[in-house]
């Protein structure tokens, strides 16, 4: 008889326990918490041949952005290859091998026609929805999810990881009411989901409901801290109210402690310092030697060359803790990657290494140099992946440097295009008040 998932799905090679401890990881991945990969790996054990347990850590590790990660990817893609025996383990390891080859749209594809065939496979929603959110396809992250929701139900395990999927992406694409509700349903069916915690935060981010934010995240603290490891981010959500407040030491505070007291050497984790730090920077605040610490442990990872939206923060680091070497080191492997034959190639070339070169110019004051820049790759900038909330430091990036150059008829422009955007936001009021004085003089 053949081991099946909850919904129904084949678990070709799963044992009765290795089935226990495979859906053990993928809940834990849904809510972000736990140790999914020491679950998988408890499966793995159990029964060697388990195909899906071999997907499944290859996804932990694929979807990383940590170029040394790649190399577990691959191989959990060998390991399968030879296991697949339905046509969903087969797309599943297909999708994995384009993933673990830096082929993020290929992958993306696979798993979008797995969900259209199979819209209960709960880890072809999860990853896809991931790689929606690392290349920036905002249409994708509501749509995906959107077509399999009918076939959710809220008792089904899982369902509140298809809603807090769903609440982030009617969020990127604008549709914020919806996005709210679809988030709060998804923490009332599971407080821990840190997944829609973080969706309705990025909706009151964008409406500028900075009070209403920091009452969510205060809220539901315990359940998107504990064993979670999209604690950080969540933080820096936290952060970010704070900061549009201007409310600086409580931000210092957040970095200092949950954002950053570790000093993690995860991309993804230090990617949310160097996004604080970095609007700190331009709203001219002194951050002592916080940019030393951080860029010390971007520093090994300047050659890394696998995730453009990495490299943009890593340059903030680099420049913030005024080190030329690897800013160099960085810059020409960009210029490598630009050459290769996977997608990050295109993220860098579009995206990432304008915005690397801008940050580099802003901190030299060439502030003329950073609107060049950054003006003509707004339109695009999702192309390197990330959301709304973390690409609004390229918009932070060109207002500031704009002000600074003195130049008044683009500085007027763009604060009033923020300030119809986000009319609530104390930072929209600055930014207009500074261009103002500009205007007149």
């Amino acid at each position: 008889m053949t081991t099946t998932d909850t919904a129904g799905l084949a678990l070709t090679g799963a044992s009765t326990s290795a089935r226990a401890h495979y859906l053990r990881g993928i809940s834990e991945l849904q809510r972000f918490v736990g140790d999914p990969v020491g679950s998988v790996d408890l499966a793995i054990v159990e029964t060697p041949a388990f195909v899906m347990a071999h997907v499944l850590k290859g996804y932990l590790f694929g979807l990383s952005t940590e170029r040394e990660a790649m190399a577990v990817a691959r191989a959990c893609h060998e390991a399968a290859l030879p296991l697949a025996a339905t046509a969903r383990e087969r797309g599943h390891v297909l999708a994995l091998g384009h993933l673990a080859a830096g082929r993020w749209h290929e992958a993306s594809r696979i798993l979008e026609d797995l969900t259209i065939e199979f819209p209960l496979d709960a880890l072809a929603l999860q990853a896809g929805h991931q790689i929606d959110f690392f290349t920036g396809n905002a249409r994708m992250l509501r749509d995906r999810i959107g077509r399999a929701l009918p076939a959710w139900d809220k008792a089904m395990p899982g369902c509140h990881a298809v809603f807090g999927m769903q609440a982030f992406g009617l969020e990127e694409m604008g549709d914020y009411n919806r996005a709210e509700q679809f988030g709060r349903a998804a923490i009332e069916l599971e407080p821990r989901d840190g997944w829609a915690q973080h969706a309705v935060a990025h909706v009151m981010e964008m409406q500028s409901r900075q009070r209403d934010g920091i009452a969510w995240m205060n809220a539901n603290k315990e359940g998107w801290t504990r064993e979670s490891f999209l604690q950080v981010h969540n933080w820096w959500h936290l952060a970010l109210f704070h900061y549009d407040l201007g409310e600086t030491d409580e931000v210092l505070s957040l970095f200092d402690g949950p954002i950053y007291g570790k000093r993690s050497t995860l991309s993804l984790n230090m990617v949310d310092a160097s996004a604080i730090l970095w609007r700190l920077h331009l709203g001219g605040v002194d951050v002592g030697d916080r940019w030393v610490e951080l860029a010390a442990n971007w520093a090994p990872k300047a050659a890394a060359g696998n995730y453009a939206f990495n490299d943009a923060h890593a340059m903030m680091a680099f420049v913030g803790a005024g080190l030329d070497a690897p800013a160099k080191v960085l810059l020409e492997t960009q210029a490598e990657a630009m050459r290769a034959g996977d997608d990050n190639a295109a993220f860098t070339r579009e995206v990432g290494h304008p915005v690397t070169l801008a940050v580099k110019a802003f901190a030299e004051g060439n502030y003329g140099k950073t609107v060049r820049l950054l003006r003509p790759i707004r339109s695009v900038a999702h192309r390197f992946g990330g959301s709304h909330a973390q690409r609004d430091v390229i918009d932070l990036t060109l207002i500031e440097a704009a002000l600074r150059d003195g130049n008044a008829p683009l500085a007027r422009a763009l604060t009033a295009e923020r300030a119809l955007a986000r009319p609530e936001s104390p930072l929209s009021s600055l930014f207009a008040r500074r261009a103002a004085v500009l205007d007149v003089n």
